[in-house]
């Protein structure tokens, strides 16, 4: 064994992760890679060519730099429990009128489970990913901070990572910008690698249109949903729609009626097959219901002023965290309003650059 000793680093065949190992490894570690098969689109009903961390494509390619490099790759399977968990998830969330984050729950209670289970079995004290984020200590507390390229940052969809998780996790990307990571492919010899495409889908929506996905999931949802209706703000009926699942908080676009000025949807009513339509000032909130928390740099959340990110790359809105109905829930006040804030989507919590813990948004205000 090395001196360094045993990680183990997920590899999806991306050019992220296989930097990481290859960093790894040149560092000294005895290096053990590791693809989790976490969706088959040849069941998925598309048609669509795979593609992204679950493909036959993208397992070759991680397995292939495993050999050159000389270190051992193992495939897992674990499309029953991301099934089970994600999926389901995803497809409830649609059906409570709520949008889901299934990275989030994928990274948080299927990946990181499967992972640390494959650890302890090859004797791995660590396990690494290529997520770009920094990992820090406060007073025996493990926390992420957001990484050196602020265009990359993925500290937002790690806020549910348990203090088990981040105690043995690396994220050797966490200090370098996404061209430094393909110049370093390029230096390692792999041209090729570091040009490779990033796929920004939902891995079980290869098409990107989870609309279709739904239909393939629920039985006679088109049929059972038909004739829903579009109100507005004041509760007037102004349309039909197809269906409260296929739309989502701050949706434009496809909504397949023309009203004269630019209409957004604002509610969505799952118990009465109702969208609520308004105009971009309906979609301001000055704020939220927070629950399913998880706190990270401290032992529970403060309640106190943080920057609060709703969205995936929004630069975040300052607000105050109060008390909330339960031990499991905060309220959350902006200063300044936001738009579009989705019940089911995950609201992060932010000190500087360190994430002091999120939850799931329960309710706007």
């Amino acid at each position: 064994m090395s001196k360094k000793g045993r990680i183990l680093v997920a590899m999806s065949g991306g050019i992220d992760s296989t930097v990481t190992a290859m960093m790894l490894h040149e560092e000294g570690y005895e290096v053990v890679g590791i693809t989790m098969k976490t969706w088959d689109y040849a069941g998925s009903g598309t048609s669509k060519k795979e593609t992204g961390c679950c493909s036959l494509d993208s397992i070759n390619d991680a397995r292939q730099v495993s050999v050159e490099m000389g270190f051992h790759h193992f495939i897992i399977d674990i499309r029953e429990d991301f099934g089970d968990y994600v999926i389901n998830n995803f497809v409830e969330e649609y059906m409570a009128g709520r949008t889901p984050n299934p990275c989030v729950l994928c990274n948080t209670h299927i990946k990181w489970k499967s992972l640390l289970k494959r650890a302890d079995a090859m004797d791995c004290e660590f396990i690494a990913t290529g997520h770009y984020a920094k990992l820090n200590q406060l007073n025996g507390r493990h926390y992420i901070s957001k990484s050196k390229d602020l265009h990359k940052d993925q500290s937002y969809v790690l806020w549910g990572m348990s203090q088990e998780c981040l105690s043995r996790s690396k994220f050797p990307l966490g200090g370098f910008t996404k061209p430094e990571v393909r110049q370093m492919a390029k230096d390692f010899g792999y041209e090729a690698l570091s040009k490779k495409a990033e796929s920004y889908e939902i891995c079980f929506v290869p098409d990107n249109n989870y609309r279709d996905f739904l239909k393939t999931r629920v039985d006679g949802i088109e049929e059972k949903l038909k004739g829903g209706l579009f109100v507005n703000t004041k509760g007037e009926i102004i349309g039909e729609h197809k269906g409260y699942p296929f739309y989502t908080i701050g949706q434009r676009k496809g909504l397949g009626m023309a009203f004269g000025q630019p209409m957004y949807v604002t509610e969505i009513k799952a118990d009465t097959n109702t969208v609520v339509l308004g105009e971009v000032a309906d979609l301001m909130k000055n704020g939220m219901q927070v629950y399913k928390l998880n706190s990270m740099k401290y032992d529970t959340i403060p309640h106190r002023e943080f920057v609060t990110q709703v969205r995936y790359n929004s630069a975040g809105t300052l607000s105050q965290v109060s008390g909330g109905t339960s031990s499991d829930a905060v309220r959350v006040d902006f200063m300044a309003n936001v738009r579009g804030v989705a019940p089911g989507q995950s609201a992060v919590f932010f000190e500087g650059d360190d994430v002091i813990g999120g939850g799931i948004i329960k309710s706007s205000l």
